[in-house]
């Protein structure tokens, strides 16, 4: 019993440290940045609410059949996996990752980085059609959700404790991704 309360108290901590950080949304709809190698990272658009805002739209009936419990538990309610359980926190392969809910691009390999959360983390998104950011004020935080511009499936959180060129930490769900390997 001791060991569980424990257990629960530390999972808390890991989890609240890693994912409290607080960004202003509106930060989040500035035009692309570049770096000095001529690169351009994007900024993801803000979450407008409006009906017709995600191209793919399913019932809940046809979320549940097409993905698996996993996945459906991040992308349909927000859930989250425990940290280093998911499939591609230490993935060093180079690819691109895309949305398990619709195939939608959402980052490539070479912005992945080793953040040491226990989720796969990215300094950008792979184009500015890729995710979309919304306000996130569950479990008594205050953060910057991170979902599919396509399908409004839940990603994950961003804050701004990345590294160089953008200082941005795009924490992403494994079980929400699908990897594919460059060829």
């Amino acid at each position: 019993m001791r060991f569980s309360l424990l257990f629960l108290a530390v999972s808390a901590l890991t989890l609240n440290s890693a994912c409290s950080q607080k960004r202003d949304v509106a930060a989040n709809t500035t035009p692309p940045s570049s770096t000095a190698s001529g690169k351009t990272y994007f900024q993801p658009k803000a979450v407008t609410g409006k009906p017709d805002e995600f191209p793919v739209q399913k019932t809940e009936a046809e979320w549940k059949k097409a993905l698996t419990p996993d996945q459906y538990y991040i992308l349909r309610e927000q859930g989250t996996e425990r940290p280093f359980t998911g499939k591609y926190h230490d993935n060093h392969a180079e690819g691109s990752y895309y949305c398990a809910a619709d195939g939608n691009l959402l980052f490539f390999s070479d912005t992945k980085f080793e953040s040491g959360t226990g989720w796969p983390s990215f300094f950008a998104p792979a184009a500015a059609t890729s995710v979309k950011v919304a306000s996130d004020d569950t479990f008594g935080m205050s953060r910057d959700e991170i979902v599919c511009a396509k399908c409004g499936g839940h990603l994950g959180h961003v804050f701004n404790d990345g590294p160089k060129p953008t200082g941005q930490r795009y924490c992403m769900d494994g079980n929400a991704l699908v990897f594919q390997k460059k060829k």
